[in-house]
């Protein structure tokens, strides 16, 4: 029995972050706020980045609230000139986002380039820019690009979401074939319907309980529910892994 404790233990520890410096993008609400959180809690050093600036105040209190360690930083991952110089960052978790939702006949070419440059441009710059870091400092790292089974899959009226985060899947596997020589891994987390503030409207709605009936695990997701993905790629229990898309949607996607 020793033994077998022992090798849990040794598979357990693969999981361990503590003391590491991780970055997470669009920390101010939603599912950034809940990945922030994830890894304060396993220990890491967590620079927290938001336009908002004034909203990663309270998130930092919550941190420091259980002993945790973070540090406001105001970006724009759509200005190269604001993600210039990044620290000793190991992990980062490119989740800033945003989504127009109108008819593709309807929707507006400023509306299009916001969402491109947000969630793809936004993403490239961040990974570059964490990247020469790494590679420069010759400790290697774990990127976690945060896409979206809608880019692996499409719905209406979200056209510029779909074809952000399709990029985003494509440039993950890019970014990982190019970066594994620095020892830089690079995966995508691909979340179904979780549940946040900005869409707990729809998901209410007669239209979003329709949605949730045809997932085969017959709920929608819970910000928590993607925490062990989350620590899965940032830490060494996916050394082996780089250029993978990890669903987590209930199933959702088989069906679709």
């Amino acid at each position: 029995m020793s033994g077998l404790r022992g090798q849990a233990d040794a598979a357990a520890g693969r999981f361990d972050i503590d003391g590491r410096v991780a970055i997470v993008t669009g920390a101010s609400s939603g599912l950034g706020w809940h990945f922030a959180l994830t890894l304060a809690r396993a220990g890491a050093k967590v620079a927290i980045a938001a336009r908002r600036g004034d909203r990663l105040a309270e998130l930092e209190r919550q941190i420091r609230a259980f002993d945790g360690r973070a540090m406001p930083i105001p970006l724009d991952v759509t200005d190269a000139a604001s993600v210039a110089e990044l620290g000793p960052i190991s992990i980062l978790v490119n989740n800033a986002g945003v989504a127009v939702d109108a008819p593709v006949l309807d929707l507006a070419e400023a509306d299009w380039d916001r969402v491109i440059d947000t969630n793809l441009k936004g993403a490239w710059l961040m990974a570059r820019e964490t990247a020469r870091h790494m590679a420069r400092l010759g400790h290697g790292g774990a990127i976690v690009n945060i896409a979206s089974i809608l880019g692996l899959t499409a719905v209406g009226r979200v056209a510029s979401y779909c074809a952000a985060k399709a990029g985003l899947v494509n440039l993950t596997r890019a970014l990982a074939a190019e970066l594994a020589r620095h020892a830089i891994r690079v995966n995508a987390l691909a979340p179904g319907y979780i549940e946040t503030d900005m869409n707990r409207t729809y998901l209410a709605s007669e239209a979003g309980r329709a949605m949730i009936d045809r997932v085969p695990m017959r709920r929608c997701g819970r910000p928590e529910d993607l925490e062990g993905a989350l620590l899965f790629l940032a830490s060494d229990a996916s050394a082996y892994v780089t250029g993978a898309v990890l669903v987590v949607d209930g199933g959702q996607s088989a069906v679709l």
